[in-house]
């Protein structure tokens, strides 16, 4: 499977979007409980996009390792930024008067997670999973 992009701009793309993730990741063979990890996963981050950014982009990859196979999710923003990230990926807490669970959950749901951001220059988040 080549990457897949998708354009992140309002609800209904989240909704695609995810959708098409958890497909994606069952077709590679994982269990529904992987799969709905990593569409909760990624569902999370887009919805910072819409939250934080307005607008932003998700790509699916299929990775094979060996006898391996997974899939990366790359989220990407060109929004405000976190100023901190390491304060960012605490639980509970939140600048939007959520319960702050949602980097550290995705954090928590996936095997690999790698998070870039800058103020003003926006946020890209790398995941990775494996069945």
């Amino acid at each position: 499977m080549s990457p897949v992009r998708f354009r992140i701009a309002d609800e209904a793309d989240l909704q695609h979007a995810t959708a098409e993730a958890h497909q994606a990741f069952l077709g590679l063979g994982a269990t529904e409980t992987q799969a709905a990890k990593f569409r909760t996963a990624v569902s999370e981050l887009v919805r910072n996009i819409l939250k934080y950014a307005d607008r932003g982009h998700l790509v699916l990859t299929e990775l094979t390792d060996g006898h391996r196979v997974g899939m990366r999710a790359l989220v990407a923003d060109k929004g405000p930024g976190i100023a901190d990230l390491e304060l960012a990926l605490a639980d509970a807490y939140s600048t939007s008067g959520t319960l702050g669970l949602g980097l550290p959950g995705v954090r928590r749901l996936v095997d690999q997670f790698h998070i870039e951001s800058e103020p003003g220059s926006g946020t890209r988040v790398t995941i990775e999973v494996w069945t």
